[in-house]
């Protein structure tokens, strides 16, 4: 049975957790306290199944995953509230800006099937090109694009009740 050194467990989290915090924190819209919780929750998951697995061949992008799932977690948990303005571009990579975009745009992302709220995710929140997820998919940039465009459309349906147009009149 693999087992993991304490050293090697301090090694690791002394290599990663600043980068996961800020990560975490750019994902949440800058929401401190959600990135804290993250984190630590991430770093326990980690140092359970670290001891009985050992370290994996990543820690950072294991951690990432894992405190994506929490993120993701987190927000589909959570009611979204109307916003009165949204700085979210669905048509080029950003993070959110805010806590509150960053909690529509995850609730929304919650709430599209698993391929597009992943697709969206990888363009988007982790800035990659259409030419890397063709690669990753085994799949045509087109259909990448095909892909992009109909998940954006999806996410915006689903948001569009909870961003309220400042120029409207009630």
């Amino acid at each position: 049975m693999p087992r993991i050194a304490e050293d090697d467990l301090i090694d690791a989290y002394r290599a990663s957790v600043r980068p996961l915090y800020a990560w975490v924190a750019r994902r949440s819209g800058g929401d401190r306290e959600l990135a804290e919780d993250v984190v630590q929750e991430a770093w326990l998951r980690a140092v359970a199944r670290w001891r009985r697995r050992g370290l994996p061949a990543d820690p950072s992008a294991w951690l990432r995953t894992v405190a994506r799932n929490l993120i993701f977690n987190h927000y589909r948990r959570r009611r979204p509230e109307v916003l009165e303005e949204v700085e979210l571009d669905l048509e080029a990579p950003s993070e959110p800006r805010t806590p509150g975009t960053a909690a529509l745009l995850h609730w929304g992302l919650a709430r599209l099937g698993r391929r597009e709220a992943r697709l969206l995710e990888a363009f988007h929140l982790e800035g990659r090109d259409t030419a890397s997820i063709a690669a990753e998919l085994s799949v045509s940039e087109r259909a990448v694009e095909g892909r992009l465009r109909r998940s954006r459309e999806a996410l915006r349906a689903r948001l569009s009740p909870w961003i309220r147009d400042p120029g409207a009149t009630s």
